[in-house]
């Protein structure tokens, strides 16, 4: 399946892949700021600092079952032990007496452990006649208790600065009993499509037209991972309109995203206007699709310049652009990628020196796990990308694939 790349394959002056995201990552920082905001409007915000128990989750010794609240040194060694039955405990309405030798409590799962009683019996492995409940051999001194703290102790660390709040976090901050949280602000992203041939939706296309569609595809990506949204719609392939828009954007955003002129035709650009207004760190890749993809800063804003094909334009976001966002947003540690091995049912062909990333299709037949390739594979074939999975990620040493070869994935429910 692969072979070592060769001075002949090997593209002379392009990025590889994982070098170009160790770059991105190793100039990026996370921003200043941070905010107070109601739990239930912390979802998907980055927690800026560490979340303290104010008090033990839970609160008291409680039931974990539904059953009888005992002491365990009334229980017998062999045959079944005979106990009267003296009150009933419920979740928030705890029985207020104490357990004395030879009783035993009726208790619902939550309710607190009466005083006097040390062990939970179930109710299914016990016999109730009138006021006495016949419990079996072979309890164990403890069973079935939720220690007080048990899930979170007072005092302790319950979530760590850099945590991104998803419903579990939330939940476990309202069982803390805390209504306001601190999170990192938002950050603050600015992005517009380039290119004289592209068309705003809405209206019918001159001849040599496109519609737009990477602003939306950024819109969803940059929606779903929380960031505030600076569109500055579609710029034309002039100078003096995108000397205009970077400065703008530059001022007011913390990234700025462009997709579209940063190849070298005459019309591309990006590269010298951001080499001539800040920095270009790269701008050609050893990748397919999206080998034009340029990266620096202009003013206090760090830049990415996607590729103008819409494949392309989600290959890099996600690739390159996502995790740089993430730790620009506070989250620490950045998830991990989600590779894994499945069995490819088609053959590939590919020349060794760059990484592509071909759209997938995931199956399962008991316990093995295939994928297809997911409809045409040009960078401009948005549909594929859509019917697809995940993405088949096809290293650089890599010389090809035949039906039945191992290959790695990476899920896209993986991806934010």
């Amino acid at each position: 399946m692969t072979q070592p790349p060769t001075p002949e394959t090997t593209p002379r002056n392009f990025l590889g892949a994982d070098e170009a995201r160790a770059t991105i990552l190793d100039a990026v920082s996370t921003i200043v700021g941070w905010e107070r905001v109601a739990v239930r409007a912390a979802l998907g915000r980055v927690l800026a600092l560490d979340v303290i128990a104010p008090c033990n989750v839970p609160a008291h010794d409680n039931s974990a079952m539904d059953g009888y609240a005992v002491r365990a040194t009334d229980l017998a060694a062999a045959g079944d032990t005979a106990l009267t039955v003296v009150g009933t405990a419920y979740a928030g309405r705890p029985f207020s007496g104490i357990v004395g030798a030879g009783q035993a409590i009726r208790i619902m799962t939550g309710a607190a452990i009466p005083e006097g009683a040390d062990t939970i019996v179930v109710q299914e492995v016990t016999r109730r006649e009138d006021n006495q409940v016949f419990i079996p051999a072979g309890q164990r001194r403890g069973q079935n208790l939720r220690r007080a703290g048990e899930d979170l102790a007072l005092g302790s660390a319950a979530l760590s600065a850099g945590r991104r709040c998803g419903p579990a976090e939330l939940g476990l901050i309202a069982s803390l009993g805390i209504a306001e949280i601190t999170v990192c602000r938002r950050l603050r992203v600015a992005f517009f499509s380039t290119g004289d041939e592209i068309a705003s939706i809405g209206r019918p296309l001159a001849p040599g037209e496109v519609y737009d569609s990477n602003r939306y595809t950024l819109f969803g990506a940059l929606t779903r991972l929380g960031c505030d949204l600076i569109d500055m719609g579609v710029i034309a392939d002039n100078p003096a309109a995108l000397e205009a828009a970077f400065s703008e954007a530059s001022q007011a955003a913390d990234v700025i995203i462009t997709s579209g002129g940063v190849s070298v035709g005459e019309a591309d650009f990006i590269r010298n206007m951001m080499t001539r207004m800040g920095e270009v760190s790269f701008w050609k890749l050893a990748i397919k699709p999206g080998r034009p993809m340029a990266f620096g800063r202009i003013g206090n804003a760090m830049l990415f310049g996607l590729p103008g094909n819409p494949v392309a334009v989600l290959v890099t976001f996600y690739q390159f652009v996502q995790d740089a966002l993430l730790k620009l947003m506070g989250v620490n540690p950045l998830p991990p990628a989600g590779l894994f091995e499945a069995i490819c049912t088609d053959a590939i062909r590919k020349q060794p020196g760059r990484c592509e990333y071909i759209r997938g299709r995931l199956s399962r037949s008991n316990a093995q796990i295939s994928v297809a390739q997911a409809g045409a594979q040009g960078s401009g074939i948005l549909r594929s990308m859509s019917e697809a999975d995940c993405f088949i990620v096809l290293p650089e040493d890599c010389a090809g694939v035949t039906p039945g070869d191992r290959v790695r994935v990476q899920p896209f429910d993986g991806l934010v």
